[in-house]
This record gives structure tokens, sequence and C-alpha cells, in this order.
């Protein structure tokens, strides 16, 4: 590839093709290319110059850059769909390219070219404007559009160019800012939902299982440049989907059983129950069991997909105060024409009316709400705080209850053994050696403490067992020595399985495993011993729920499986004094249900499989960072850093956006409302008004912006009564 280096100073580097080097598309490909070189950092390309910016990790680096551009040849350029990076970058760009070829043209027409010429051009831009504000007169609506149209026509009919130029040029860059913030939400929205799944588990004739891209670029077709992605999944391919992971296509189930929660999909918390014959589609998760899908669509043509396409257009993410907001500014214009009649009616000069005209409230509330929003969606991705839409910021703000999941989110999710008690045939070692011998296959935190408890103490075992069944949130069944054992809770073992227990052995139980979570070993429907289990509290945790509470977080609850002396140790180490114990996980869900019938406000928070219901049932539900790939998808806030204090980083960050909104709102109310005093009394003049007006709002727009966390001033947090 040729190009000229223009700068190379540092960690960056910039190089120019020439124009016409490459199309955009063909840049999109160029920086996927050099990506794929981990010492690259960011590219952004340009295909209007053809220029090329790289920024990349060490100076000791800068050969292996141009190498890796010396590797492009003619051949690879080929065109590439833009990435959510790629695209988030580029609108910025083009914001800013627009921004400043507005500023060029206003400064140099007003160097440049002469008085009559200017005017010829105020009149040509003031058509658009006289345009839409007929357009609503027609259509008998009174809003925004209507008022802009009005103010620009009464300055052109008293002959004031200047003052309606310069009107004219202060909407042109709000409506710019409010098109940027609007694009920036909507691919804020897209990312979040954006599957980001490479590989895929194939299964070919022979049953076997392949891992394999689901596209790659097809570098080798040197006949067709422009075609740039060949599939390597394909309709009607075989995939696996495995057990807590996310179904990546639309297709049908032809082996396997399983439940997958359709939460993305329908809203629905319960996962349902798929088998051989029906549909499942991208988004969705294997809750439980392992399913062979043939593949029907994927990546673009997805039912998944679709929705984020019709999202883009929807308002349901809109924060409560962003839509209010608008629905304000709207109902404002009315009174904006009012004001200007009874002004021009009691001072019969037109001047001064036209002065209250200029006058609009309605713009700063439409741009300042939508940017302290999105500021302060931005802030919490900065902050490792991923949040799906400006409304759950609001929920998370104006919440009175939280509900903690324990194991995971409480806890370290690290268990260890602490006892382990025989009660029947076999000796201490042999229940843990067949304990271990059976969770082995099963990747939770329990079954890893024990079989690591097995191997510390040196206890071998064979596999002498048949094949083991999971079942969900209860334990795991399999035969033994040819005899049927269960492994698992209380409820598993003596409600569903009907294992007795004699009265003597429950007296033990209660009395030595008052504090610790219980796994239990049946053989034959017998109980032949107990595995007790203790996994400590965060150390962060108590002083997290302590400061939530003082930040308005009325009452806190845990959730747990564990047995009631289990979960009152818990609570009361964490200084929790409402609990629920040995909690299913279709309870957690009719819980936090009945919770907000009360009229409460919930945050759920959790990290398991078994938490999504009720993370999908609560107002604002957030996953831990090591969560299962359906509590990340049902979550409507992500936390990217294993530490409890991000919940109460949020709960900072979204009262301060409310705080944020309700100031503008004041401002805006009084700095307007000034401007319409002074000119109805003749103070300031049709363009001070205008041109006051527009810098004021510009101007909270940009304090907008303003991050939220580190501003030195207390935040107060006033929590909003639902009834």
């Amino acid at each position: 590839m040729k190009y000229q280096v223009m700068y190379n100073n540092g960690t960056r580097i910039r190089v120019r093709s020439g124009q016409a080097a490459f199309t955009k598309k063909e840049g999109y490909g160029i920086s996927s290319l050099l990506l794929e070189n981990n010492f690259i950092k960011k590219v952004f390309t340009s295909h209007r110059n053809g220029s090329i910016l790289i920024y990349y990790d060490d100076v000791k680096n800068r050969d292996k850059v141009f190498a890796a551009l010396d590797k492009i040849t003619e051949d690879d350029l080929v065109e590439v769909e833009p990435d959510m990076y790629m695209s988030s970058n580029e609108l910025t760009n083009n914001f800013w390219v627009s921004l400043s070829g507005m500023l060029v043209r206003r400064v140099l027409g007003k160097i440049v070219l002469p008085i009559p010429i200017r005017n010829l051009l105020t009149v040509y831009r003031a058509t658009k404007y006289i345009w839409h504000a007929l357009d609503s007169l027609t259509s008998f609506r009174v809003d925004v559009a209507l008022l802009d149209g009005a103010a620009v026509t009464g300055s052109l009919l008293k002959r004031d160019f200047d003052p309606a130029s310069s009107m004219m040029f202060l909407l042109s860059i709000s409506d710019l800012l409010e098109d940027y913030t609007l694009q920036k939400t909507k691919n804020t929205l897209k990312e979040s939902l954006t599957l980001n799944i490479d590989t895929v588990w194939v299964v070919n004739e022979d049953g076997e299982e392949i891992q394999q891209p689901i596209s790659q670029i097809n570098k080798d077709d040197k006949m067709n440049f422009n075609r740039i992605v060949e599939t390597t999944l394909c309709k009607d391919d075989k995939i696996k989907v495995h057990m807590g992971d996310v179904i990546p296509v639309d297709g049908k189930v032809v082996d396997g059983e399983g439940m997958v929660n359709e939460a993305t999909m329908t809203g629905e918390p319960l996962a349902v129950h798929k088998m051989p014959g029906k549909t499942v589609h991208a988004g969705t998760v294997v809750e439980e069991g392992n399913l062979i899908v043939q593949v029907y669509s994927f990546d673009k043509e997805t039912r998944l997909n679709k929705i984020i396409n019709l999202i883009e257009n929807s308002e349901e993410l809109k924060a409560d105060a962003q839509s209010k907001a608008e629905e304000l500014a709207d109902s404002i214009v009315p009174y904006s024409f009012l004001t200007t009649f009874l002004t021009y009616l009691i001072t019969r000069d037109t001047t001064k009316a036209l002065s209250v005209l200029m006058v609009d409230f309605s713009c700063a509330l439409k741009l300042t709400t939508p940017l302290s929003v999105i500021s302060a969606m931005k802030e919490a991705s900065d902050n490792r705080m991923m949040v799906k839409g400006g409304k759950f910021l609001e929920k998370y703000a104006t919440a009175d209850t939280i509900v903690f999941d324990k194991t995971g989110t409480l806890t370290n999710a690290t268990p260890k053994v602490v006892d382990v008690i025989s009660l029947g045939d076999y000796s201490r070692d042999e229940i843990l050696r067949m304990s271990a011998c059976i969770e082995e296959h099963f990747a939770h935190s329990i079954a890893t403490a024990i079989v690591k408890q097995a191997e510390e103490e040196g206890l071998k075992h064979d596999e002498d067992h048949s094949e083991v069944e999971y079942i969900v949130a209860h334990g795991i069944a399999t035969s033994y020595n040819g005899k049927r054992a269960v492994i698992g809770s209380r409820h598993f073992l003596f409600d569903d399985e009907g294992v007795e227990i004699s009265k003597e052995d429950e007296k033990l139980i209660d009395e030595k495993v008052c504090e610790y979570s219980v796994v239990y070993l049946a053989i034959d429907n017998k109980l032949e011993g107990i595995i007790c289990i203790n996994d400590p509290v965060r150390k962060e945790a108590r002083d997290v729920i302590e400061e939530l509470k003082k930040l308005g977080i009325e009452n806190v609850i845990m959730l747990t499986g564990d047995s009631e002396s289990g979960a009152k140790s818990s609570a009361e180490a964490l200084g929790i004094t409402e609990y629920r114990s040995q909690v299913l996980p279709e309870d957690k869900a009719s819980i936090v249900e009945s919770l907000k019938e009360e009229g409460r406000t919930i945050i759920m928070v959790g990290d398991g499989i078994n938490d999504s219901p009720a993370l999908a049932a609560a107002d604002v539900s957030v996953s831990m960072k090591n969560s299962s790939d359906i509590a990340r998808e049902v979550a409507d806030v992500s936390l990217l850093s294993d530490n409890l204090y991000d919940l109460i980083t949020l709960r900072k960050l979204s009262v301060g956006m409310l705080n944020k909104i309700d100031t503008n709102y004041h401002s805006i109310i009084g700095i307007n409302g000034s401007l319409i005093a002074l000119g109805m009394f003749g103070i300031i003049t049709p363009s001070t008004s205008s041109l006051i007006h527009n810098l004021s709002t510009m101007l909270l727009g940009a304090l907008s912006t303003r991050s939220v966390l580190k501003e030195p001033r207390e935040i107060e947090v006033n929590v909003v009564e639902t009834a």
C-alpha cells in the first residue's frame, strides 16, 4: 500500500494515501486488518483524503506498525460493515466536521459577502423554517416549528436580517446537537443489545462438535473485491448450545431438551421448555440442558436484530424525565404565542413582541435533558457499569428497596467445605470421595469446593457412576455402583426424591450445622451423609449496605436457598434484618412481584442462572461481573468490575443525573423568564434576546455533559414514594 507519513510521534502515526485511495467501507476493512495486530490499539480512517491514523502501545513497535501497513495490498481493499465502535467514532467525527463547517461558513460569510447577498441568503435559508411553520399551521399544530417560523418571519418583515440570520444559525447548531445526542443514545442502546458472539460449536455429520467462527473475511477472493464476508456458518447447519450460553441464531431444536429464558424477546421472566421441533431465537439463553439447533437465520437476519432495528425508533427506554421534558416543551409553545400577543396588545410595539417571541423554552428543555441522560450513561460506562437505557438510571435513583441474591453477590462465591458428617453405612472419607466423584462433572462453586476438598485430602476416586443428570437449582442424580445416588439441597432430596430422614439425624443436623449451607447425599433413597459448606461474605458488603441505606434505600432484603440457620447467620454478619431462606428460583421472582405490589420500587442484584426470573421481574436489575450469560442478558445494568461499591457509585450517579435535570429546569425557567420580562419592557432587542436565549441553551447543554461523580457537592437523595 502506497502512503506518505504525515505525522510520526510518540505512539501515534498518521499516513495519507491520497483522495480516492479507498472507499468508506474499504476504510473499515483496513481498520479491521490493522487491529488484528495486538500492538495496535485504535485505527481511524478517512476516505475523504485517504488518511489513516494509528494509535499503538509502545514506540518499540513503530517498525511493526509500518510493516503492517506495508502488508496491505490492493487485494485487501474489501468493503466491510462498521462495527459499533467504528460507527460511534464516525458519528462523532461527522458531528465535529459539520459543526466546524457551519462555523467557518458563518465567519467567512460575514467577512467576504456583501450585505445584499447576505440578506438574500438569509431569506433563502428562512424558507425552510417558514415552510415547516406553514405545515404546522395547516395541520393545526402549535409546536416548536411554528414558533421558530413565526420568529424568523417576524424578523424578516421588520427587515432585521442580521438577527434573523443569527437566530437561524443558532437554531441549526441546536438541531445538530440534538440529532447527535439522539444518535449517540441509539448507538449505546444497540451496542448493549447486540450479540458479541464470534464462534459457535458446529455439529458435523459424524456428530463431532467443532468450534468455528460465525463469519470471516474472505481474503482469497481475488475476482471480486467488493465481496467482503464469506460466512462459515450456513442455513441448515447444526450447532450445539450448552447450558448457560446465549443462542446465537434463529433455528429449530433437533436434539436435546432444555429450559430457555426468552426474556430478551418476550419480557417473560420464566424459562420455556424446549424440545425437538420447537423454535428458538438469537439472544435467548439456555438456562438448563443442552440443545442442538438447526440454523434458520443468523447475523442481521435474526429476529433479535429486527427487534433492535425497531427499538432504534422506540421511546420505551427513555427516562420518564426525558419524556416529560419533551411533553412540557411542546405544551409551553402556545403560552409563548399568548405572551407575545399580549405584549403586542399592551405595548403596540412589534420589537418588544418579537423579543418575547425569540425566547423558546422548549429548545433548552429538549436539549439538556437527553444530554444529561446520555452523559450519565457514558459516565457509568467510564466507571465500568453498562446501563441499557436512561429509564433504568432513573428507576435506580428513585428505588426504595434493594433485593440481593446471596451466593456470588453478597458472598465471594468461593465456598469451602468445613465439615463432612456420615449418617449411614459409609465413612466420612467415603462420603466426601463419592460426593466429589459425582460433583466434578458440574461447574458450580459448591461442587468445585467439594472436589477441591477431596483433592486436598488425597481422596482419589474412580468413575464408579453412570452419566450424571443435573436438575437445575436442586442437585444431581446418577447411578453409583448400580444404586441410585442423589446429591443436592434438602428440598431436592426430601421433597422431590422422597428420601426419608430419622428424627435423630434431623436433630443432629440442626445442632451441628446451624451456621452453614448443607449438601445432602443419599444412596438408594437412604440419607448417608451431609457436607457443610461455608461461603464467607464479601469484606465490603456490610459497608456497602450501610451506605446504601444512607443514600435513601429504605429496605435491604437478602434471598438465599440456604437453610434458615445459615441465612440468619449471613444476614447478621451483613447487618440485614429482612431475608428469605430456602428460596427456589421461581420463588425469587414471586417475592419481587409481591414487593412491587406493596408499592415498592425494586432493585434486584444477582449473578446466577437461577436469579434471572427475579432480575427480569424487578423495576431495575443489576448483574455482577462474573454473572452467567443469562443474568447479564436479562439485567438492565451490568457491573464490569467485581466490587459492590459500584452499587453506591451508581446510586450517586443516577441521583446526580436527576438533580442535574432538575437544576436545568430551574435555570431554563429563570433565564428565559428574565428574557421575556426584559423584552416586554423594551430593555433588550429581539436580536439580543435571541442571542442570549440560544447561547444560554448551548451553555446549559454543555453543563449537562459535566461529570456528576467528580462534582464536589453532596448529592441529595429524594426517594419518590410510589402508590
